[in-house]
């Protein structure tokens, strides 16, 4: 394919991602606009998990059956429920309606994470690879500053076009979808894979996936709420415990044809390259989820403004992955960026541990644009690394385990972050009414006639006179500590920022451990070829081994190394 052809190509991969990308930060900003509207403010929690849950069950699936089907019609497919999900997600009636529409979102958009870097890797070779997968990082850079802008916007107008605002959250995807569908239907030609009949569809590893993540997500989402000891949460550690021994004893039956075959992990590479997975997006979506809160609650930013104020670290992942794909593109090189990423991360990770709600917004930028630094080494390099370490007939599985693993880590780092966040937040708010400042200042504001009498101040001076809320203070809206009298309002937004950065020691330390680690990680040399050319020599080789026999010819010495007796190429290859 000519330089042009693989851009068009690319143009349409982006697409598709960046509709998955953006649905997950746009909602996040106008689910309480929704909410309201459709009278379910209790139910707003299931909008959200519902998707998660059904998107990052269906992205092995995805993997699987492309590998065995190929790329394009599951491709198609994935933009075409994500598309009729949007339609019906934008014209719901009640919360528990629009829930099963993002559930129906969710199983196009598990396609949509997955498949564009499986396509990459059929299209290209690994070295040729990393210079274009730096694109799909600036998608999601993108994705995460203006979701919340869009979001903003579109919950913000009364109407557009007739329609209600908060519905074009959904609608949008649309126009977006319909250009990926066209681009993709026009310019992706892959060649067909000649489907083998004997090959069995994993049904039993599908189900048992499902019985394993789902009530692990379920409760990572909803622990907080229930009580990570409550009867509910006891019952999803129990199921998805079965089913996760369920799972591995089913692979192991089902061998090659495998959901997740287990084959995979025999490569220290892919199994490293995973672990490191996890615990990166374990650190990046604790991060994406924790600085935007303390953006907002400690220094009073909108919702957009929090976007915005992302800047940095999306611009160093932007950065530094283009950088490191080139690097990786001339020298084939790409041990270094590993260990490298996880060190620039863990800095970042640092220098979060020493904000405050005195911390000029400078110091939190350039924590921000380290993290970002190191995330944009890691993301790509990974992911190269496990499809540089399966034989070609598995890059799509393999692409699709590792996609699945980093949401699996990005999930349960959101869970842990949050409950060591809110888990100390009532002793930090007691700690900062202690504090000799803030007591004086806050005693000096009480004593003015002023304050007591301006409505502003009605919420908190309520929660001041009953001790025993201050703990709770925070648990629903905060709106009011950011129109209260900053004397009032001050011990509650250094409790919280206290309270912030025990997460922030959490990420630390899970970035410490994968940059130990990252010196494990055996770097293979990259493929010269693409995993079709490479198919197609596997292939060739076959058909020379099988008409070799037949005319009882010696076979060559190169088509005895690419093929076993069985006609077959051998694992790994």
């Amino acid at each position: 394919m000519s330089h042009r052809q693989i851009l068009l190509v690319i143009y349409g991969l982006m697409a598709g991602m960046f509709l998955s990308s953006l649905d997950q930060t746009v909602v996040g900003t106008s689910i309480r606009t929704i909410s309201d509207d459709l009278h379910g403010l209790s139910q707003q929690a299931w909008v959200t998990t519902a998707y998660l849950i059904v998107s990052t069950i269906a992205t092995p699936i995805y993997g699987k059956l492309s590998d065995i089907f190929g790329r394009r019609p599951l491709f198609i497919f994935a933009i075409s429920i994500f598309l009729v999900g949007s339609i019906a997600s934008g014209f719901a009636t009640s919360m528990i309606e629009l829930a099963g529409f993002r559930a129906l979102q969710g199983l196009g958009a598990g396609g949509l994470m997955a498949l564009p870097l499986a396509i990459m890797g059929d299209m290209l070779a690994p070295r040729e690879r990393a210079k274009y997968q730096g694109y799909f990082l600036a998608v999601f850079g993108i994705s995460s500053v203006i979701g919340p802008l869009i979001g903003g916007l579109f919950a913000g107008a009364p109407f557009i076009l007739g329609i209600v605002g908060w519905r074009w959250v959904f609608l949008i995807n649309v126009p977006i979808g319909i250009i990926a569908l066209v681009m993709v239907m026009r310019f992706l030609h892959l060649p067909k894979r000649s489907v083998n009949r004997g090959v069995r569809i994993d049904w039993w590893g599908a189900a048992t996936v499902v019985l394993a993540v789902a009530p692990l997500l379920l409760v990572a989402e909803q622990g907080r709420d229930w009580g990570w000891t409550s009867g509910g949460s006891w019952a999803c550690y129990i199921i998805g415990g079965l089913g996760i021994l369920s799972f591995i004893l089913i692979e192991r039956m089902m061998g090659d044809d495998a959901l997740i075959p287990l084959k995979l992990f025999k490569s220290r590479t892919f199994s490293m390259a995973t672990i490191l997975g996890v615990l990166v997006g374990f650190g990046m979506f604790g991060a994406l989820s924790s600085i935007p809160l303390f953006l907002q609650i400690v220094n009073g930013s909108s919702p957009t403004q929090s976007g915005f104020q992302l800047l940095p670290m999306i611009l160093g992942l932007m950065i530094s992955s283009i950088v490191s794909g080139q690097i990786i593109s001339r020298t084939g090189r790409y041990r270094i960026f590993p260990i490298v990423g996880t060190f620039v991360m863990g800095v970042g990770f640092f220098l979060f541990t020493f904000i405050s709600a005195a911390t000029p917004i400078w110091f939190v930028m350039l924590g921000m644009l380290f993290v970002g630094l190191g995330l944009g080494q890691l993301m790509q390099t990974l992911t190269i690394a496990s499809q540089n370490a399966v034989g070609p007939r598995d890059i799509g599985v393999a692409t699709s385990s590792s996609t699945f693993f980093r949401q699996i880590g990005g999930t349960l780092g959101v869970a842990v972050i949050f409950s060591a966040l809110f888990s100390r937040v009532p002793d930090t708010i007691k700690s900062a009414f202690a504090d000799p400042t803030l007591a004086a200042n806050l005693k000096a504001a009480l004593g003015d006639p002023k304050v007591l009498s301006d409505p502003k101040n009605t919420q908190i001076l309520g929660i001041l006179k009953d001790p025993a809320k201050l703990g709770d203070a925070l648990n629903g809206d905060t709106a009011f500590l950011n129109t209260a009298t900053h004397a009032l309002a001050a011990p509650f937004l250094h409790g919280f920022a206290d309270a912030t950065v025990a997460g922030f020691w959490v990420s630390l330390i899970v970035i410490i451990v994968a940059f130990i680690l990252s010196f494990f990680l055996k770097a293979t040399p990259l493929r010269q070829k693409s995993a079709l050319q490479e198919v197609a020599d596997d292939d060739a080789a076959i058909l020379a081994t099988r008409a070799a026999e037949m005319v009882g010819a010696p076979l060559e010495p190169n088509v005895s190394a690419t093929a076993d007796s069985s006609g077959r190429p051998p694992a790994g290859s």
